[in-house]
């Protein structure tokens, strides 16, 4: 049977993996659209997204449109005639793109739809403390992440996962499950269903908004297991943070990676060093140790090195 032409869409080494699982499974990838180059680094020297990297790579046509509803661009798509295509971490599409392929257009979104639809299910479903996660695939429709699915696929977190790790395993799944979908909708075995078949009548929805700095910050009044909940479903991006504060009001942006729970307990915030080798800051109930940190300035690095290097005592604070 003839493979469709495929026109894929994405940005980030998320979908790197799911275009490679593509050519490498024989699909007839016709064009690839990502972002514009961006300045970015010190000498904000522009830099072309992963997508695109690796579609020149294999010498696939590139379109980086600044407007997905410009004409010129919509031009440039149609003469591309794909009969199918596919979104993976990219931006949400205008009508007249997603309608433009007879067969329809699918995201590969890292959640089980229709939880944590938005910008960042993997950090939510980690901060949330879940045990599993997953991968959906779904036809796009006028709303963000609603449209009917035709896949999912269960993928489990296991306690000490980060962000980091949950995003390895969706990626590597993701793309098995976008291959497989294609394979399905080149030989008309698709029965897409609404999402709200999979949601128990009394289930609330769980969400995945966009995440912003001040998201980002550690509420030590919360437990523990809160507190590292938050931190691993943050790291290692955009890495929950804190305020280091010395005794003459010196405050200090601090970054923390991982950790773990201990059971001690004290005021949130107050700090103990443990013999100088450990950093335990005390939540709402029971502590929380931090093993892999970063001050402003200076690099990533695990807690006794810190401590090394940076000369903190238990007058010492976070906030």
């Amino acid at each position: 049977m003839t493979e469709p032409r495929i026109v894929f869409m994405g940005t980030p080494e998320f979908a790197v993996t799911t275009l490679k699982a593509l050519l490498d499974a024989g699909k007839q990838v016709v064009g690839v659209i990502t972002v514009p180059d961006k300045p970015a680094g010190r000498g904000q020297q522009l830099q072309e997204s992963a997508v695109k990297k690796f579609a020149m790579e294999r010498n696939i046509q590139v379109l980086q449109p600044v407007k997905l509803k410009d004409p010129s661009f919509l031009e440039e798509l149609k003469a591309l005639r794909a009969d199918l295509q596919i979104v993976v971490a990219f931006r949400m599409l205008p009508e007249v793109v997603f309608s433009m392929p007879r067969l329809g257009t699918f995201n590969l979104h890292a959640s089980l739809l229709p939880h944590y639809r938005g910008a960042a299910p993997i950090n939510w479903a980690v901060i949330n403390g879940e045990r599993k996660s997953g991968v959906t695939t779904f036809f796009l429709d006028k709303e963000i992440d609603t449209g009917k699915v035709i896949y999912r696929k269960e993928v489990e977190i296991d306690p000490d996962d980060t962000a980091g790790c949950l995003h390895d395993k969706l990626m590597v799944t993701g793309a098995e499950l976008v291959v497989k979908t294609v394979d399905d909708i080149r030989d008309g075995k698709v029965e897409p269903v609404d999402q709200e078949t999979f949601r128990f009548d009394s289930e609330e929805l769980k969400h995945a908004p966009k995440l912003f700095r001040e998201t980002c910050r550690i509420k030590w009044d919360e437990p523990a297991d809160h507190v590292f909940n938050f931190i691993r479903g943050l790291s290692p991006y955009p890495a929950a943070y804190t305020e280091l504060v010395s005794p003459d009001g010196a405050v200090h942006h601090f970054k923390i990676y991982f950790g773990k729970v201990v059971d001690e307990n004290g005021l949130p915030g107050t700090i103990r060093l443990n013999g100088n080798k450990h950093l335990v800051i005390c939540c709402g109930v029971k502590a929380f140790e931090a093993t892999d940190v970063q001050i402003a300035g200076k690099k990533r690095m695990l807690t006794p090195d810190f401590l090394r290097g940076f000369t903190i005592n238990e007058n010492w604070k976070v906030n």
